[in-house]
């Protein structure tokens, strides 16, 4: 069953900001580490792309979405070339998959479904629904007790017009929590630019968030949902993953484009652009890159593909000595090894 997609959006209806200017790839930011030119791939099957985000499960299998709305999956230790195996079918388009550690299901921001649970077994188990208040559920943590946090990134634009949203440049996006005990999902902070990548901090005292529309990284305080900028990135960045000890992996599909940064003044041009055909607008470059924060925003390293050769990547996920990768665009995922 396919999920019927949304109507086509809103006109933008942008606001005046100052440009900015992106700050270069240079000291920690510098492209010297370049090894994600050199990743092994494991594909999808033919026709099918757009593993946007990437998770191992509790019985060592990688697990990532396709476009079509399916899960696929690969042994961790399969050879470059594997050919994945089918898990489960949405009907959606599944975009952030976390582990629950309470009973080894997998949860799946689906954007036009919702929160889902997918069991080991592929049983696919909707949560929340696309209701309000969720519209764009992106990204998730899981706590200790079972309550997802998820990003919902924006409330007036589907994935198939993530663009729009970037464009308009308002707060449209959200944090919200379900409690998977009462069914209920709350808002946990508001007034996001299309809020996208979240994690615990080691203790659960807040989140570490990312928006792709400000490219920041954020703090968010639990429960009171304050939150506090503790970088501005040289890149727009998409999922990312805690790996255990306070650090966490960002996934950054494009470094930051300078025409999009000088539009931010001039919201009548921004709506002209936003009624072009996708192909003329400004797009993202063919590079790669992700990079490793602390809990207080210190870059600490990054890895880097100048040339492109896996690119768009959009999920990260650390297992053992090994980084696995994600893409909106890829035929597959990623792994490259960390040592």
């Amino acid at each position: 069953m396919v999920v019927p997609r949304p109507r086509a959006p809103r006109p933008i209806r942008p606001v005046r900001e100052p440009a900015t200017v992106p700050p270069p790839l240079t000291g920690p930011w510098a492209p010297e580490d370049r090894r994600l030119d050199e990743v092994e791939l494991l594909p999808l099957p033919d026709g099918a792309h757009g593993p946007e985000d990437v998770v191992v499960d509790a019985a060592g299998r990688v697990v990532s979405g396709d476009e079509d709305g399916r899960l696929w999956w690969w042994a961790a230790d399969a050879p470059a070339g594997t050919p994945a195996r089918l898990l489960a079918e949405t009907g959606g388009r599944p975009l952030g998959i976390e582990l629950d550690p309470r009973d080894d299901s997998l949860v799946v921001c689906d954007a036009y479904r919702g929160l889902l649970r997918v069991t080991p077994g592929g049983a696919v188990r909707e949560l929340t629904g696309t209701a309000p208040p969720v519209h764009l559920a992106n990204n998730a943590a899981v706590a200790r007790d079972g309550t997802i946090y998820f990003t919902d990134s924006s409330d007036r634009f589907p994935l198939s017009h993530w663009k729009h949203d970037l464009l308009e440049h308002r707060p449209n996006g959200r944090v919200l929590a379900y409690d998977p005990g009462s069914g209920r999902t709350e808002v946990v902070a508001a007034g996001l630019y299309f809020p996208n990548g979240i994690a615990l901090t080691p203790d659960e005292s807040a989140l570490i968030l990312v928006e792709t529309t400000t490219h920041r990284l954020l703090r968010v305080d639990l429960p009171g949902g304050a939150a506090t900028v503790l970088a501005d990135l040289p890149a727009y960045p998409d999922n990312l993953c805690a790996v255990g000890d306070g650090t966490y992996w960002i996934a950054l599909p494009s470094p930051r484009l300078p025409v999009v940064e000088r539009l931010l003044p001039h919201p009548r041009l921004r709506q002209l652009v936003a009624l072009l055909p996708d192909a003329v607008r400004p797009q993202p470059r063919r590079y790669g890159l992700v990079a490793l924060v602390d809990g207080a925003g210190t870059v600490l390293r990054t890895l880097h593909g100048p040339r492109g050769a896996y690119w768009m990547i959009t999920g990260v996920r650390q297992h053992g000595d090994q980084l696995w990768l994600g893409s909106l665009v890829g035929s597959g995922v990623a792994r490259v090894p960390l040592g």
